[in-house]
């Protein structure tokens, strides 16, 4: 396939595999993306996972095609009919992590060998201990009295069995009937399952201990991991690559510029960008666009309606300040409780490049400028290498160490530790920063996404990932100022598998700034229901908005009910993951009947009117503006979710090739994606070179696009206004015309 000429990227469909999606029923729904006007197959991760992985991300052999997927025969065999039916491939890699499993075999060899294993070095463990397995409902001691420990054989020698279907590999020559000291032989120790909140001895994946960190900084380890990725890439079966979690490595420019030598397909990472942050100059197409969501929905915000829902919301909750006084709480909460073991090496870190240093410290001083620096850091981490510093993390940690010293009594220790940041002069300082790099995304993501967001409820469409609820809108003209800087390949996505909504849900909730009075009678008809006052009021703001936007949808009970849940153990308030509170969490739970039965009426049907103005709108920028537009598998259709595992429910593949064909919002939907998919795909040095302006109307906003004489418009009223018949799409679409020519 390498002569295969070269696909022009002018947009990516990305299908979550597996949950009954194989690589045979990706080649029987490519004749549709070519239909629809798709460039390029965008594949969520294919390599061998976890037995029942439902995502993909905790890969247990990175140079294995996954043959619950269909093996590598299946992915060849999809690849070359894409080719033959004008389609590339993207991939999405995991270099960042493994699943932390007996089922990863590079693990299972580090488990019998210990440190003499040819893949120790792989894994991203602490060797200053044993490797803690913590696999156990109850101590070892308490197993082995109990005579749940024993003796078995695997494939690849002897294993110490504990209960049912827990085999871990014994080193060589140590098996015994002495089940205790056979045990203590081992280069790793069983423990209770507690102890991965703050004693565990490898880096993970944010707070999830099952996915264990890797070395890819080290040259062998990049090769390693890569290997079957580069041999796809050269045999041309894959046109591009998504890079997952890029802020997790110990180095990402480090890693970038090998990974461009090895090969020069366009590449996008997962990164999230806060505030004004830019994307480093790395020389890569762009991110995987979850800040051009953000803008889509803050253009469309009625700021007027949204600052009354907000002081509404604050009356009703009696909750002062901003959300990012809320995130500042939860990340004090998150770093001692989700994330101690990461506070726990740092500080371990910090005295020994203290100690390198020759300027020991105490460990209380350390414990408190640790945490002052991880909570003062805004962004996701900065990008200091060995070496290398941008004048831009240098200045932001300046920042940084000024806000967090306001915490503190003295700031010689922040000092000292800022330092070995921005300058580490010895071996263990550079350990600290390369690890402080890795923990602030960590702790940013835990806080911001998955705890603050779920506290912070007063307008949920802005309580997305790479979102700002403290910046809910732009203007038209900053809208275009950020598109000027925008490079032709970045993606844009508005859905994708991790998105906190859907796009179409999150138009839901954008409506209700455009309509707040309606939106204050749902949330008057809940708080009217019977037992409405056993929950919070900050609760119930949010359920009335999850109900909103999934409103209508099949299995309607059930999907809010087991989101809810997720919902109010996210938060940690009255409930959480590891011990939750059922008593607490029905109180919310138990208000969903009354609502699904009682809601309706003219003001629920305009804000779900006004929610599809705003997503054809949302359609029409996607398509229209710089950058790659991402369809998430069924979105070129009405799609109605929440959070994971909501947007990864299987979706009926086959009912979308007809939905051109459809009435109504479905059709609509349809017909516009698939009218601006094949402009692209017939236009694109168009859309590649094509300037960018905004311009606001007296009923809204424009774009146009204007290359070479001709121009493409797209005319927003988010009123909902009828625009009339466009030049492009002749159908009248509510706010909307389309006009190319």
């Amino acid at each position: 396939m390498d002569d295969q000429p070269m696909i022009p990227l002018t947009s990516t469909y990305r299908l979550q595999m597996r949950g009954g999606v194989t690589f045979d029923v990706a080649r029987a729904f490519l004749p549709h993306l070519a239909d629809l006007g798709i460039s390029h197959l965008y594949l969520s991760p294919i390599f061998t996972a976890q037995d029942g992985s439902t995502h993909g991300y905790d890969v247990t052999d990175a140079n294995e095609i996954d043959p619950a997927l269909g093996g590598e025969a299946g992915f060849r065999r999809l690849a070359e009919e894409a080719q033959a039916a004008g389609l590339g491939i993207v991939i999405d890699i995991v270099p960042n992590h493994m699943a932390f499993s007996l089922e990863t075999p590079w693990l299972r060899d580090v488990l019998r060998h210990g440190q003499s294993s040819v893949y120790a070095g792989h894994f991203d463990i602490d060797w200053s201990e044993k490797l803690v397995l913590p696999f156990l409902e109850e101590s070892f001691a308490e197993a082995l009295a109990a005579g749940k420990v024993g003796v078995g054989r695997a494939e690849d020698g002897p294993v110490m069995t504990v209960g049912e279907g827990l085999a871990i590999p014994l080193a060589p020559g140590t098996t015994t009937a002495d089940l205790d000291a056979m045990h203590a032989a081992q280069a790793w120790q069983l423990t209770r399952w507690e102890r991965e909140r703050d004693s565990i001895t490898h880096r993970r994946f944010f707070n999830v201990t099952g996915l264990i960190g890797m070395r890819v900084e080290d040259e062998t380890v990049f090769e390693d991991m890569h290997a079957k990725v580069f041999e796809l890439v050269d045999a041309g079966l894959v046109q591009a690559l998504r890079l997952d979690h890029i802020d997790g490595l110990a180095d990402p420019g480090g890693y970038l510029e090998r990974l461009k030598a090895r090969v020069s397909v366009p590449i996008w990472v997962e990164k999230i960008l806060t505030g004004d942050e830019e994307l480093p100059d790395w020389g890569l197409a762009g991110t995987t666009g979850y800040e051009a969501a953000r803008k889509i929905a803050q253009v469309l915000t009625d700021a007027k309606g949204q600052a009354r829902i907000v002081e509404a919301w604050r009356a009703a909750t009696g909750i002062e300040g901003a959300f990012h006084d809320a995130v500042s709480t939860a990340k004090n909460e998150v770093l001692r409780q989700d994330l101690a073991a990461e506070l726990h090496g740092m500080i371990d870190l910090a005295s020994a490049a203290c100690e390198a240093d020759a300027r020991a410290q105490g460990a209380e001083a350390l414990r408190e400028a640790v945490i002052a620096l991880l909570v003062a850091f805004p962004r996701y981490r900065p990008y200091f290498a060995a070496g290398t510093a941008r004048d831009e993390d240098r200045a932001l940690m300046a920042d940084v160490a000024d806000d967090a010293a306001e915490e503190l009594r003295d700031r010689k220790v922040l000092d000292q530790l800022a330092g070995f940041i921005t300058d580490p002069g010895t071996p263990a300082a550079r350990a600290f920063q390369v690890r402080f790099q890795q923990v602030t995304g960590a702790l940013l993501a835990k806080s911001h996404e998955d705890t603050a967001g779920f506290r912070w409820n007063a307008y949920l469409a802005a309580n997305e990932v790479g979102a700002d609820p403290d910046a809910p809108t732009v203007t038209p003209a900053e809208l275009q100022d950020w598109l000027s800087r925008r490079g032709p390949l970045a993606m844009t996505l508005t859905s994708t598998h991790d998105t906190k909504r859907s796009e179409d849900a999150r138009a839901r909730l954008v409506a209700i700034s455009h309509l707040p009075d309606d939106f204050a009678d749902l949330v008057a008809a809940v708080d009217a229901l019977d037992g409405a006052t056993e929950a919070s009021a900050n609760d119930r703001w949010y359920l009335t908005q999850a109900a909103l936007a999934i409103w209508g949808e099949p299995d309607f009970e059930t999907r809010l009910r087991d989101h809810m849940i997720k919902a109010l153990r996210e938060a940690k308030v009255i409930t959480n993951w590891v011990y939750p509170d059922e008593d607490a969490e029905a109180k919310v739970l138990d208000l969903i009947p009354g609502l699904a039965a009682g809601w309706g009426g003219e003001g629920l049907d305009r804000l779900v009117a006004r929610g599809e103005v705003l997503s054809l709108i949302q359609v029409a920028l996607k398509l229209a503006m710089p950058g790659v537009p991402d369809i998430y598998r069924g979105c070129e259709g009405p799609h109605f979710a929440l959070t994971d595992p909501d947007n990864r429910l299987p979706v009926d593949l086959e009912s979308l090739r007809g939905l051109p064909q459809a009435e109504g919002f479905a059709g609509q939907k349809a017909r516009l994606t698939q009218t601006l998919l094949r402009l692209r795909r017939a236009e694109p040095a168009f859309f590649e070179t094509a300037e960018t302006r905004i311009e606001a109307t007296d009923t809204g906003f424009a774009l146009t696009r204007t290359a070479e004489g001709r121009h493409l418009r797209v005319t927003c009223d988010p009123s909902g206004a009828g625009q009339g018949a466009g030049s492009l799409v002749p159908e009248a679409l509510p706010g909307l015309r389309i006009d190319f020519g």
